[in-house]
């Protein structure tokens, strides 16, 4: 098994594991010092594997992994472990998708379980199987998870829903993260912003973040959302492939206030929405309730979801849905990812 010695400063070139042959985009960027110890390459049908500091990093690339897919998910993985690695305590900022998920699971890794906090905002705009979900995905990672009441629906900035909404959640939950850290003595605070969320053209809850000293790992360490997926497959966890799923309160468009009632209607239309279509055995993996105002209501599905439901059905959704306290007109259409962007 050749051994490959990688110094600070390198640049290293992967040869595909299956042919030999050069990999595309297989040039890794100039290693940082600290962030690899050694590189080892065995030619075994795609059983490369990266470790850094000892045994802090075991990555093994999957059959259907392309080798330069799997150089950017190792190079990635490793500058996150060596940036964790460096805090002296972290609380993460947990919702139990696969951003802060991966976050949580690398930050266990470099530090160790005894110097990692998770923390959730628990609000009427936080779903309870989202709650559940988040609590089942800590512990399977192995972390603390400490929930915390959060009243950012109080906020009239947050209420008043003007297309800043999410600034005033951010600094509400992030101060409350950050009290926390302070009462637990833990030094940092960190969310799962990733290299695409500070790319978007909208994401007014960054600058709080900005505000409030909180560390993004992921974007600090170049990941993309394509790459937090693939370091999750890697690192086994279970909300590897889940859809985001933001806030209740993402639902309601810009210019329709915020209110705990709204925010339940929201939650109850979507498990309405959820039971029907499982009663009608259509599979869904997007879904979402949009409040409108004076417009009434937009369901919206993932496009198979949508291919699937019939037009008798559609009608029957869009009346079960009602039933959950909307008011208006119901329309049915595809999935847009921000679509009330807020």
């Amino acid at each position: 098994m050749p051994t490959v010695q990688i110094q600070a400063g390198d640049t290293a070139y992967f040869a595909d594991p299956i042919t030999g042959s050069g990999c595309a985009g297989g040039l890794l960027p100039k290693i940082q010092p600290g962030v690899l110890r050694w590189l080892r390459c065995r030619v075994d049908h795609g059983a490369d594997y990266l470790t850094r500091s000892g045994a802090a990093l075991d990555m093994r690339e999957s059959s259907t992994m392309h080798s330069a897919d799997f150089v950017s998910t190792t190079y990635a993985a490793a500058t996150l472990l060596d940036r964790l690695g460096r805090l002296e305590g972290l609380v993460v900022a947990f919702s139990g998708g696969v951003d802060s998920a991966v976050v949580l699971a690398a930050a266990v890794r470099a530090l160790g379980a005894d110097a990692v906090l998770a923390a959730i905002a628990d609000s009427p705009s936080l779903a309870r199987a989202e709650l559940a979900g988040a609590q089942r995905v800590a512990g399977q990672i192995g972390a603390e998870l400490v929930v915390l009441r959060t009243d950012e629906h109080i906020d009239s900035g947050y209420r008043a829903n003007a297309g800043d909404r999410c600034y005033f959640c951010k600094r509400t939950v992030l101060a409350a993260v950050r009290g926390l850290a302070q009462r637990r003595g833990f030094a940092h605070v960190a969310t799962g912003t990733h290299l695409d969320d500070r790319r978007a053209s909208h994401r007014p809850g960054l600058r709080a973040a900005v505000e409030l000293g909180v560390c993004e790992p992921l974007a600090e360490a170049g990941a993309t959302k394509e790459i937090v997926r693939l370091l999750a497959a890697h690192w086994n966890l279970t909300v590897r492939d889940k859809p985001s799923t933001p806030c209740l309160a993402s639902r309601i468009a810009v210019g329709v206030p915020v209110t705990v009632e709204a925010l339940a209607v929201v939650e109850r239309a979507e498990l309405a929405a959820s039971e029907y279509l499982a009663d009608h055995q259509v599979p869904v993996r997007d879904l979402r309730v949009r409040l409108l105002g004076h417009a009434g209501f937009r369901v919206e599905l993932d496009q198979v979801a949508l291919d699937g439901v019939s037009l008798q059905a559609r009608a029957g959704l869009l009346a079960r849905v009602a039933e959950a306290g909307l008011g208006g007109r119901g329309d049915l259409a595809r999935y847009h990812s921000g679509s009330l962007s807020g």
